[in-house]
């Protein structure tokens, strides 16, 4: 039985980067380039590892903003680690980076040599939704702030 191409569900992707975008603007608040902000990941009596935003870059129009987790896994294996470009214009919010991977195809072939999934940019957008989603909802701020 021959397998049906899969297509680009260009609705569900540009939904995905709008509410991404949101959800990292809420997280940034106001940080400028240089800056990181450290969020602390907890259950009712667990911490599962702190969620790192880092401004890499600022323009007028865009952001780039490098989303890493650090926890008790980190010497068992590579904690996840993206870039995500922000463009303000459109208010939008897309995984350019994964794992230091670059440049995510709108859909591949499968199999593939890198073994990517036919709609691997979509799920990587899904799954930082789903992180900045528990940031957001589980999150403690772990900076001090300073006082005058």
């Amino acid at each position: 039985m021959a397998r049906t191409a899969y297509v680009t569900d260009l609705k569900s992707l540009q939904g995905e980067c709008s509410a991404n975008y949101l959800r990292l603007v809420r997280l940034v608040g106001d940080m400028e380039a240089g800056q990181r902000r450290d969020i602390a990941l907890r259950g009712d009596k667990q911490h599962f590892g702190d969620l790192h935003l880092y401004i890499h870059e600022q323009a007028p129009y865009t952001t780039m903003v490098d989303v890493f987790q650090s926890g008790p896994l980190d010497t068992v294996m590579e904690s996840p680690r993206m870039r995500v470009h922000l463009y303000h214009d459109v208010r939008m919010a897309e995984v350019t980076d994964f794992q230091r991977e670059r440049h995510f195809n709108g859909r591949y072939r499968y199999p593939n040599a890198r073994m990517h999934q036919p709609d691997e940019k979509l799920q990587l957008n899904r799954f930082l939704g789903e992180w900045l989603a528990h940031g957001l909802a589980h999150g403690h701020s772990v900076d001090v702030p300073e006082i005058p």
